[in-house]
Order: structure tokens, then C-alpha cells, then sequence
């Protein structure tokens, strides 16, 4: 479970994007969220849209890995898809906030890779936010007055990028997670590989 976090606007969503388009065999959880649909995300592709009743139902009934509340809207990762692609070996991409990276942390912590990516300033937070005209200024607001929160918790990840310039952040998190799959414990054949140099 290869997780990305940020405060909204430090550029994660694009990192996801370039990593999905790049990286053909590692594929993007899709949450569910009780959000309204920005006007260019699609349904089922960027999150599942959903209820909140419909919500709190799939949560009764543990079919979310994670779950939280974030600006006032509930996110979550369905369960079954994700479990289904590591049974059979696949990457997993996570765009998830640190409330729900800490709960896979806690879940299955040996299975996680997680990178937090900080803005280069909180001016130019609030300048990308600006510039995205998809939220209300009290929004944004809102947006800037949680970010600090969620910034507090990047010591808990294991990589930290800071996304000053978007190709390099970008390099950066293929970086890691090119060197996080060449890890001997993760490579199940490598032990028959090599024993087959040896004989």
C-alpha cells in the first residue's frame, strides 16, 4: 500500500495522476466520500459519491480499511478491492489524509509505504487553493486553518517531500517507490532466483 498524504493544494492529487499514468501495473484505491462532486472529477473514478446514510452503512459494517471526517465530509477506502489486490500481489495507490494513513498504519503497518508531501510555504498553499477556483473563499480558508494540523503529523510517515517544483517531487516519489519494491521482502521470488544462481 503505497500511501500519499498532504494538506489540500500541496500538489498530491497530480503526483497520484503522473504516478498512475507512468506506472501501468500500480492501481489507485478509489474512496467513497460524502463530498459534493467537483466539476471535473468522475464519479467512480476520482472517489465513489455517495450519502451519507450510505456511508455510515458500509462503516457499520467493516467494509472501510480506513475512514474520517475531513472539512466537514466523510472519506473512507472500501475494504474488499484492496484486499482482493494485495491476495494477488498488486500495488495499491492510497490519496488519503494522515487520520485514515494512520489507521492503515495500525492495521497493517509492514504493508505500508507512506510519503507526506509539504507545500514550500503556506503563501503558496494558499495561492494553489486560489488559483484551483473550485472552493468558496471561506472554504479555502477552512482549508488552510486544517492544513496546519495535518502538517503537524509528518514525522509519522516514512518519506517527507517537499513539492516546490512539481517534476521533482514527482521524481522524488517514483524514487521511493521504485526502491520500496526492490526491498528483499518484497520480491517473493528473489529467494528461488537466487538459490538458482547458486546451484
Amino acid at each position: 500500500m503505497f500511501v500519499l498524504s498532504s494538506p489540500s493544494g500541496a500538489g498530491k492529487s497530480t503526483i497520484c495522476r503522473n504516478l498512475l499514468r507512468d506506472e501501468p501495473e500500480l492501481e489507485m484505491s478509489v474512496s467513497v466520500t460524502t463530498r459534493k462532486r467537483r466539476g471535473n472529477e468522475v464519479d467512480g473514478t476520482d472517489y465513489r459519491f455517495i450519502s451519507e446514510r450510505e456511508f455510515i452503512g458500509i462503516q457499520k459494517a467493516d467494509g472501510l480499511l480506513e475512514s474520517a471526517e475531513v472539512h466537514g465530509n466523510y472519506y473512507g477506502t472500501p475494504r474488499e478491492p484492496v484486499e482482493q489486490a494485495m491476495a494477488e500481489g498488486r500495488d495499491m495507490l492510497f490519496d488519503i489524509d494522515y487520520q485514515g494513513a494512520l489507521q492503515l498504519f495500525e492495521k497493517a503497518r509492514t504493508d505500508v509505504v507512506s510519503v507526506f508531501i509539504l507545500p514550500p510555504s503556506m503563501e503558496e498553499l494558499r495561492s494553489r487553493l486560489e488559483r484551483r477556483a473550485e472552493d468558496a473563499p471561506e472554504v479555502i480558508d477552512q482549508r488552510l486553518q486544517n492544513s496546519r494540523k495535518e502538517i503537524e503529523h509528518w514525522g509519522e510517515y516514512d518519506f517527507v517531500v517537499i513539492n516546490n517544483d512539481l517534476d521533482k517531487a514527482f521524481s522524488e516519489v517514483s524514487a521511493i517507490l521504485t526502491a520500496e519494491r526492490l526491498r528483499r521482502d518484497r520480491r517473493p521470488g528473489l529467494h528461488d532466483f537466487v538459490g538458482t544462481l547458486l546451484k
